[in-house]
């Protein structure tokens, strides 16, 4: 009974086995009750009437005169037992014309020598027999001269009443029965699919994310198939995030090393007093540790925002100084490109309490998407303005855009899309942190073929004095 299914099976069949067991005692005792009650009504209604009959039309104030007037009128029909008990509880005669002398002197007989009608239910001293009897007083004058003593055996009423409480006791017993049977029905609706759960959680241990609990009842127990199978939906397209990042990364750590290497070792081998071939070498390798250094930086970036470890070096900035050197440090790349770059400064300032590092971290990696998904005489815009009390920036550019189906994922870690550029998938989700941790918002908006918009909200601060 360590299961679930064996404790409500248990539980629910001792709870059904107690009510059914108070319902059949109050069931015997009904029963008891009313056929006991209705044959002492009739005992001694045949009692009274007869001892009245008696008393009134037998005036004589001898027992033995009484006692044979009684005889003479006994009904035929008559089915108990008669006896006349003088004071002192000695029978006189029965109904069978027999002179015993047997001394009665139960609560019945007493009741009935102190002028009452008594009822008594008990057991013979002979016989062990259980008997009803009723006594009521013979009088003459208002006196007691004797007692009248109606009985008749009571086994075949306690037969009866154990005849019905048998039936009774195998009526609860099929219903008991039944309840435990309905009880396993029950314990299996709900057990089977909290099993089916158990499984697939084992299952999900193990690694397998493709596996489904399978929604059976619209209750608490399928909610939590449900929620169970949206997380391992959740869990198996991660890992398939995950895995796509770890292969897509290590392609692009082989390749600037592959690079380093390949000239590092062509210059060793080569001639060093060849300055062009040198300087284009010594180029290559700046340019690939730059690469390394950039996809390192996002990765410790991304460690820190998960372990919730990442800190803001909090100031009040004026955001049109970064927006300036962003100019500056696109200005060549956007010339080599043939792109034009567009970046629009309002005169009013732009003052925020933030991480100037960290912003300027944002915009650097919103500009370079752009310049990355654009194409000769494409446009690249940067435009911001102050709306009531917010900053609101916004890179755009008319390159190749993004797919709408594309577009949810676009800032969760490791997406990369359909994108076959190098990157580490983890630039936009970075932004959006920094930006969230700045109390702001971060919206992509894109049409495919017609170019990508970012926008971010920010809080903005008091203009400095």
């Amino acid at each position: 009974m360590k299961g679930i299914r064996g404790r409500l099976i248990l539980h629910f069949g001792l709870i059904l086995l107690l009510i059914i067991l108070l319902l059949e005692g109050l069931f015997c005792l009904a029963v008891h009750t009313f056929y006991l009650g209705t044959a002492q009504e009739a005992l001694v209604t045949r009692a009274t009437t007869f001892t009245a009959f008696v008393n009134k039309y037998s005036a004589n104030d001898q027992l033995k005169e009484k006692t044979r007037y009684i005889l003479e009128n006994i009904s035929e029909d008559e089915y108990a037992k008669i006896d006349v008990l003088d004071l002192n509880g000695r029978i006189v005669l029965n109904s069978y014309g027999f002179q015993t002398g047997e001394i009665i002197m139960t609560p019945d007989v007493e009741e009935a020598l102190q002028g009452k009608t008594g009822v008594h239910v008990g057991w013979t001293p002979e016989s062990q027999e259980r008997v009803i009897a009723v006594s009521s007083p013979l009088t003459y004058r208002n006196h007691t001269i004797g007692v009248l003593r109606y009985s008749i055996s009571a086994e075949p009423l306690y037969q009866a009443v154990g005849q019905i409480a048998l039936y009774g006791g195998g009526v609860g017993a099929a219903i008991v029965l039944l309840a435990l049977l309905l009880c396993l029905v029950a314990a299996n609706r709900i057990v089977d699919p909290i099993e089916e759960l158990t499984r697939a959680v084992s299952q999900m241990a193990k690694g397998n994310f493709s596996i489904h609990a399978p929604k059976h009842y619209d209750d608490e127990v399928g909610a939590l198939a449900e929620m169970f199978t949206h997380m391992a939906k959740e869990l198996e397209k991660n890992e398939k995030l995950k895995n796509d990042f770890i292969s897509s990364i290590s392609h692009e750590l082989r390749t600037p090393l592959t690079s380093i290497k390949g000239w590092t070792e062509t210059m060793i081998t080569g001639n060093l007093k060849d300055r062009e071939e040198t300087m284009m070498g010594l180029e290559v390798v700046a340019k690939e540790t730059d690469r390394l250094i950039g996809l390192v930086e996002d990765l410790l970036d991304f460690s820190k925002f998960q372990s919730k470890e990442m800190k803001l070096n909090r100031e009040t900035v004026d955001l049109r100084v970064i927006l300036e050197d962003l100019r500056v440090q696109f200005a060549v790349r956007a010339q080599e490109k043939q792109v034009a770059l567009h970046i629009n400064i309002p005169p009013q300032p732009l003052v925020i309490t933030g991480d100037p590092n960290r912003l300027k971290q944002v915009f650097v990696n919103l500009l370079d998407n752009a310049f990355k998904f654009t194409r000769k005489q494409d446009t690249v815009t940067l435009d911001a303005e102050v709306v009531g009390d917010q900053l609101i920036l916004s890179v755009s550019d008319t390159g190749e855009g993004i797919a709408p189906e594309e577009l949810n994922y676009l800032t969760q870690k490791f997406y990369k899309g359909s994108s076959k550029l190098s990157g580490s998938g983890l630039g936009l989700a970075i932004c959006k942190e920094i930006i969230e941790l700045h109390g702001g918002k971060m919206t992509i908006k894109s049409k495919k073929g017609e170019g990508t918009t970012v926008s971010i909200a920010l809080p903005s601060s008091p203009s400095p004095a």
